[in-house]
Formats: C-alpha cells, sequence, structure tokens
C-alpha cells in the first residue's frame, strides 16, 4: 500500500522551499569558503552567508511547526530543522574563533546533511502512515 501524507499540500511547499533555501545557502557558504580560504578579502561574503544561513535555518523551523501542526502529521521535520539550527549555532561559534579544524569538516557535514533533507522532502518518503511504519 502507498504511504500517504497527513501533511497539507500548501505545507509541504512551504516545507521543501524552506529546505532548497537552506541548501542553496549551505552551498553558497561552501564556495565562500574556498574563496576565504584562497586569497584574502573574502571575509565579508561568507560573513554574510552565514547571517543568511542562520536566517534561513530559523525560518526552516517555523515553517516545519507551521507544515507540522494544522495537519498533525509526524514531528520529525521539526527535529531535524533544530537539529539543523543547533548545528550552524555550532558552527558559527567555531568560525568567529577560527578553529578551521573543526569548521570546515563541519560545513562539509552540513551540506551532506542538508542534502540528505532535500532529497527527502521531495521524493516523498517523509510522507508516511501508522500502518506503513508498522512494516
Amino acid at each position: 500500500m502507498p504511504a500517504r501524507t497527513t501533511m497539507k499540500p500548501g505545507n509541504l511547499m512551504l516545507l521543501r522551499v524552506a529546505i532548497t533555501a537552506q541548501t542553496v545557502v549551505v552551498f553558497v557558504q561552501a564556495i565562500t569558503a574556498g574563496l576565504l580560504l584562497s586569497a584574502r578579502g573574502h571575509m565579508a561574503p561568507h560573513s554574510a552567508g552565514a547571517y543568511t544561513l542562520f536566517g534561513v535555518t530559523v525560518l526552516h523551523v517555523i515553517i516545519a511547526i507551521m507544515a507540522w501542526r494544522p495537519g498533525g502529521g509526524s514531528p520529525r521535520p521539526i527535529l531535524y530543522a533544530a537539529g539543523f539550527l543547533v548545528l550552524t549555532l555550532a558552527q558559527v561559534a567555531l568560525g568567529i574563533t577560527h578553529v578551521k579544524a573543526l569548521h570546515i569538516p563541519l560545513g562539509v557535514l552540513m551540506f551532506g546533511l542538508s542534502v540528505l533533507q532535500l532529497v527527502w522532502i521531495w521524493s516523498g518518503r517523509h510522507a508516511t502512515d501508522a500502518r506503513a511504519v508498522r512494516v
């Protein structure tokens, strides 16, 4: 039996947009990080990207809560969004303190996790009901 979603289509689309925006910003952060590591004077774009990523991640958490509450679906997207917000805050702290040995690997991890979220939300694998889970 195919799985079905309890999330409203409009809410699902908002969540898809939020995760897509988050993934794009993380990717742009990787580009600005490469510029920063290869030449001097590229701190401003990377710093602006950090503020942008923080804002997009907070919006992602808000949208995940809004998407979950009316439909009564799984709170899993909220947990993913909140976890990503925690990673973003850790990444900002590591960047401010210039701990590159942890900042760079965490950035790679965040990009990978964001891509996984993106695939998950666009593939429809998020759409489960109680019968599909008991298999």
